[in-house]
């Protein structure tokens, strides 16, 4: 990990074509999840966030709320070998690590057959993970610590690069604190609201037929399209092995991280040192998936998922939110696409950022005029998609924004 010493240049030495183009195909990932799972586009950045960055995450939400879909889905997107499996108290340890080598039994070494079990993959998805027994978790945890598995006599070192676990609930055992510390970042997968009612029907019924027929048929009878891997593992590894070209961390930011790991800890929310610089790492993913090789105040916006119970959520979006809105203020240019899933909440986020941007009585260019007008035309098509009275209100205010723009000095006649 390295500390910028020259924090005011913006543009540091980039990565090569190579890594730019791995980096464009985990945003293509991205794209094709957040067209197939309604208002999930904050988990699933956070899925490719981890992924780049070779951590593991948690999705913590009842059932039925797509936390076993987003994962396999994203398998699916990742030429990468891929194990998953529901755990039970019976779960025992073979099912997930391999049986017991019988012909080495015989000859008196104790060993399992790992190939195309959990010891072999590289992403990985264990569902109701706090449902095991404690061998498991024991032997879970030197996995997930040391990327290394004890089989036998032989410590056999894995290719894991992130393990993804989903839960209906937050553990409350002592027992399981252990296994839930090693996912360095925890995020919420909820029932929808009633704005998405309408698309949420037509998406379930083109994946029912699809598992119906075995074609992906949407309510047109017309066909989806197949899920085919768009990066492999090869290429995540690859990004990862030249991480230093993003790990250059202005002084600034370390600055602000500072007062927000602080904030947070004042609050009762634990952050440990181990996780403090663990989350650098994504930080520095969040700037890759953007196509970015400098973090920025946006990035913070991962703080959000290191609670540790969920009285905590609240909390963190208060103390965090501020900071990215802020950023995101000051410089529009780089607001984060809003894509046709977006949420009514995120959709009116963005709408309060330009208009506070536009109103505020700043001098702005023609490009971020410009750029502004392109924003506001993309949040009126997707709030155009949304059903309800909320979604038509602000829509009227888009336009309301947009007449007052184009009424202005620089646009008027």
């Amino acid at each position: 990990m390295t500390v910028s010493e020259h924090s005011e240049d913006p543009r540091p030495a980039g990565p090569d074509a190579e890594l730019l183009r791995a980096a464009q195909k985990v945003r293509e990932v991205a794209r094709a999840l957040d067209e197939r799972f309604l208002d999930k586009s904050e988990i699933v950045r956070m899925l490719l966030v981890t992924l780049v960055a070779g951590e593991h995450m948690l999705i913590v939400g009842p059932p039925g709320t797509a936390k076993s879909a987003l994962v396999r889905h994203l398998a699916r997107l990742v030429d990468a070998r891929y194990f998953e499996y529901l755990l039970t108290r019976f779960s025992e340890p073979n099912e997930l690590f391999g049986p017991v080598d019988i012909s080495a039994f015989r000859e008196g070494r104790y060993t399992r057959r790992i190939d195309n079990m959990l010891p072999t993959a590289e992403i990985v998805f264990l569902d109701e993970i706090f449902k095991s027994n404690s061998a498991i978790l024991n032997a879970l945890l030197h996995v997930i610590n040391e990327r290394k598995f004890q089989n036998g006599p032989e410590v056999v070192p894995v290719p894991l690069i992130s393990l993804y676990a989903a839960s209906n609930e937050v553990p409350n055992d002592d027992n399981l604190a252990a296994m839930f510390d090693r996912f360095l970042v925890r995020v919420l997968s909820d029932n929808l609201d009633s704005y998405h009612f309408h698309e949420l029907m037509k998406k379930g019924v083109s994946l029912e037929l699809r598992k119906m027929t075995g074609r992906g048929m949407d309510l047109q009878g017309r066909s989806t399209g197949e899920l085919r891997p768009v990066i492999s593992a090869r290429e995540l590894r690859q990004i990862q092995q030249n991480y230093d070209k993003f790990m250059a961390l202005p002084e600034e930011f370390l600055t602000k991280y500072k007062g927000l790991v602080f904030q947070i800890r004042s609050e009762g929310i634990s952050v440990s040192d181990r996780r403090a610089v663990k989350l650098l790492k994504l930080f520095a993913a969040s700037a890759v998936f953007d196509g970015r090789t400098r973090v920025h105040d946006g990035d913070f916006f991962i703080l959000r998922h290191i609670w540790n119970n969920l009285d905590q959520v609240e909390l963190l979006e208060e103390i965090v939110n501020p900071v990215v809105d802020a950023y995101y203020r000051e410089h529009p240019d780089e607001r984060r696409f809003i894509g046709p899933s977006a949420s009514l909440d995120d959709l009116l986020t963005e709408l309060a950022l330009i208009r506070d941007l536009l109103t505020s009585g700043g001098e702005l260019s023609d490009i971020q005029l410009f750029s502004q007008l392109k924003n506001l035309n993309e949040i009126k098509v997707a709030l155009a998609a949304l059903p309800g009275d909320a979604a038509a209100r602000m829509i009227r205010e888009v336009d309301q924004l947009l007449e007052t723009v184009f009424a202005s000095s620089k646009f008027g006649l």
